[in-house]
């Protein structure tokens, strides 16, 4: 089984991955926390120019579903949100631009910005390309530092949650900066990498 995040941060060091996970401060019945043996970062990831950040993680047993534990559901290969599609981010990163970090699971609704909106010189310009997809920018709601790796989940036509992005990056001004939408990997662009990743590992 394996754990879909950003480049960022993945190396050799021991990590441990926790699911059914809510408040990081209080032991949960229904969460687990579970060894991983292998990290696999996407083999053209750049940290300078902030490009094909995602990564697999393999767990080291398999993970019972549970009431609190269930597989994430991925998007059709090449699929592009619409803009304004009513999409989550969460996370435990911190609460505001310089705050604590979060103890317990945040939640925030991020509509999707269109490709041709965020790519204007007054958005993100030429930082983003058509392997991302971005959210939020009206300066009130964001993902924030410490996100990074987090889903973007959005709701099918069915009713299924599907993680259609991973959080990648946001202004370095603030949290909340107007026309500046939290930044994700879109897990679209990278449906054979991720079948052809955990197929050969």
């Amino acid at each position: 089984m394996y754990v879909l995040t950003a480049g960022p941060g993945s190396s050799s060091r021991t990590y441990r991955v926790y699911l059914g996970k809510h408040n990081l401060k209080v032991e949960e019945d229904g969460s687990l926390a579970i060894p991983a043996s292998k990290i696999i970062v996407h083999e053209k990831w750049s940290s300078f120019l902030i490009r094909n950040d995602i990564a697999l993680v393999k767990l080291e047993t398999p993970v019972p579903v549970s009431d609190t534990i269930t597989p994430a559901c991925l998007p059709e290969g090449g699929y592009i949100l619409p803009h304004d599609a009513p999409c989550y981010v969460t996370g435990w990163g911190r609460m505001k631009t310089g705050g604590p970090i979060a103890d317990i699971l945040q939640q925030a609704l991020l509509p999707v910005v269109d490709y041709a909106t965020c790519t204007k010189p007054d958005w993100w310009g030429t930082q983003v390309k058509d392997t991302m997809v971005c959210a939020g920018g009206d300066g009130i709601v964001s993902g924030c530092n410490g996100d990074s790796g987090g889903p973007l989940n959005c709701q099918n036509a069915d009713g299924a949650w599907e993680v259609h992005g991973i959080v990648s990056f946001g202004s370095g001004w603030s949290c909340n900066y107007p026309k500046k939408p939290t930044v994700f990997t879109q897990v679209s662009s990278y449906s054979s990498w991720i079948s052809t990743t955990m197929a050969s590992n």
